[in-house]
Order: structure tokens, then C-alpha cells, then sequence
């Protein structure tokens, strides 16, 4: 058998701000986030099981990618805990939806973020490969598990 990837596109809307940036996305905006999530394995090789010919059911990849990205996500304000405690706080009483990050919410920090959320949620003989997030239609930050081993 040879190693397969799979990828499934998932899309999200969600603000951001970055705090002490001296640029305009300092201020409160937000973006249509594009995900790409690719897990690798070997098909399955056994007649007698559903998933026989799949690394990973996409109604399943969806599932964990859902429940652990997306819903988390979507619609949501992030915000630096690095930011002084006032300003964080009057995020809070203005939009319903806030995540507090450890760290400055950039696409570069969220990527690596969603792939330490997702390695381990594959099954057994399946794993994280990749992880692509784009902020715009030209703009994207890149995790690949052979970099980060």
C-alpha cells in the first residue's frame, strides 16, 4: 500500500486585533477564513470493514474539524492576552463572542494553534500532515508536521 494524503476546505468568519501592532490591523477587523486540513495514512485494506479504500472518512475529518476548529472560531473576536486587562475587557462587554489567545492572534500563531488542536484526533494509522490557513484570497500561513517533528 502507499501513503495517502486527504484535505478537506473548511471556511470560518472571525476578527481579530493585534495588539501593539503598528500597523492598521491593530484595529478591530475581521477576515473569511479559508482552511485546508490534510491527514496521511494507508487506506484501509480489508473488504469486511466500512472504511475499506479510506485513509480517513471525510464525514469524519469534518466531524473533528468542526468540533475542534470551526465551531470554536467562527463568529468569534480574538484578542490577545497580552493586551492590558482594560482593553480586553471592554472587548468583552462589546461583542459576545471573545477568545483570549496566549499569544498575538496572527494567521502565522492561529496555524500552529489549530495543528497542535487537531495532532491526535485522527485514528489509529492516520496523521496530522498539514495544516494551510488563509486570512485573504492571497495571504496564507503554512504547518507541516515534517517541519515541526
Amino acid at each position: 500500500m502507499a501513503v495517502i494524503r486527504v484535505t478537506k476546505e473548511f471556511r470560518f468568519e472571525m476578527a481579530h486585533v493585534l495588539w501593539n501592532y503598528d500597523g492598521p490591523c491593530r484595529n478591530v477587523h475581521g477576515h473569511s477564513y479559508v482552511l485546508y486540513v490534510t491527514f496521511s495514512g494507508e487506506p484501509v485494506n480489508d473488504p469486511d470493514n466500512p472504511r475499506n479504500g479510506m485513509v480517513i472518512d471525510f464525514g469524519d475529518l469534518k466531524r473533528i474539524v468542526h468540533e475542534s476548529v470551526v465551531m470554536r472560531y467562527d463568529h468569534a473576536l480574538m484578542v490577545s492576552g497580552l493586551a492590558p486587562a482594560e482593553s480586553v475587557e471592554n472587548y468583552r462587554k462589546h461583542f459576545g463572542n471573545v477568545i483570549i489567545s496566549p499569544y498575538q492572534p496572527t494567521c502565522e500563531n492561529m496555524v500552529a494553534d489549530i495543528a497542535s488542536v487537531l495532532t491526535g484526533r485522527a485514528p489509529a494509522g492516520v496523521s496530522l500532515h498539514s495544516v494551510k490557513l488563509y486570512e485573504t484570497a492571497t495571504s496564507y500561513a503554512e504547518w507541516h508536521a515534517s517541519d515541526n517533528q
